[in-house]
């Protein structure tokens, strides 16, 4: 036992202690803060390695869906129907440490916007069949027709090659006026949220016609498979007709189409609801009968990382290929 030299004040041993307690306190502090920072980087390296396992499960399930893709394709070379219900169908495989889901859809049963365009060399120039068929879409989906002409106008200027607005769209000059100003692509959309940037698609329109569209790396018109729509897309056949249709009677046309579909367009068009839509022959060969875009949506859940993706697929490829993906929680 220590003992206080005679000498010393009470005073003196008083702080004497103190200045150990205070010490003693000190490291204790240091003591959790170390344990606190070590327990947290071990909880980040935990979650960076879920993250990343993941990711490599998002690959693995980017493969099964480019390999089921040349698989349907491949099992009816002339047709692509919706036999054996993968056509939007979700699966859900369970994996170590969580959940992979995956949905694998006909990719081509959209309004491909970049069709808004046509390619002449390595220009963009409008395509005024492309502009009306978006118009009629966004009708349909209860957009004033001001606002729908204004937004395809809008959307065409953003993509063409030239900088002249027109009549009712918007280029440069226009963006280049607000608050945070940019300027249009002048190329095609990579990924229809970038829809959000151009004049007149507010919020409320882009959740109104964001489900319907899809930014095909081509100009082509819309793909639209006549042997995989499904009743519910029904309003994709009717924006095809310049004169508009019932949505009753194409959802009821789409019900009652054979099991194999259609063998060839001549048969398709020539039937009493497609024939009574009088289109042109150029939307006519604008149907198809087979597949050639797939879109696969993924997502893997695991204790403390979820990660989701959206990946186009081009089964024309052999094989297939992934031609585009996106990460994250905004689709």
């Amino acid at each position: 036992m220590t003992r206080w030299p005679k000498s010393a004040s009470n005073g003196e041993r008083g702080a004497a202690l103190l200045m150990v307690l205070l010490l003693v306190a000190v490291i204790a502090i240091l003591a959790a803060h170390g344990i606190d920072r070590l327990a947290g980087a071990t909880k980040l390296a935990s979650n960076a390695r879920e993250l990343s396992q993941a990711k490599a499960y998002l690959i693995a399930a980017e493969s099964i869906g480019m390999q089921t893709a040349s698989q349907i394709v491949n099992a009816s070379p002339g047709r692509t129907t919706n036999l054996g219900g993968w056509n939007g169908r979700e699966r859900i495989f369970p994996v170590p440490g969580g959940i992979v889901s995956a949905t694998l859809r006909d990719g081509g049963n959209c309004f491909n916007i970049n069709s808004l365009v046509s390619q002449r060399d390595d220009i963009f120039v409008a395509r005024p069949l492309g502009a009306s068929q978006f118009v009629r879409l966004m009708i349909t989906l209860d957009i004033l027709d001001g606002d729908a002409s204004d937004i395809a106008q809008s959307v065409t200027d953003w993509i063409d090659s030239d900088t002249v607005a027109g009549p009712r769209g918007a280029e440069d000059q226009y963006y280049q006026q607000l608050d945070r100003p940019y300027r249009t692509a002048n190329a095609l959309i990579v990924d229809i949220s970038e829809l959000r940037t151009i004049k007149g698609v507010t919020d409320r329109v882009y959740s109104q016609i964001a489900p319907w569209l899809c930014a095909l790396p081509t100009t082509d018109l819309s793909p639209i498979n006549i042997n995989s729509l499904r009743p519910e897309q029904a309003i994709l056949l009717a924006m095809l007709a310049e004169n508009g249709t019932d949505l009753t009677r194409a959802r009821q046309f789409l019900g009652g189409r054979p099991e194999l579909g259609y063998s060839s367009l001549n048969d398709f068009w020539a039937q009493p609801y497609p024939a009574s839509l009088g289109v042109k022959p150029e939307v006519q060969s604008q149907t198809k009968l087979t597949t050639r875009w797939f879109r696969a949506d993924m997502t893997v859940e695991m204790q403390s990382a979820l990660v989701e993706e959206r990946a186009l697929i081009d089964a024309a490829l052999r094989p297939a290929r992934l031609v585009h993906r996106q990460r994250g929680d905004a689709f």
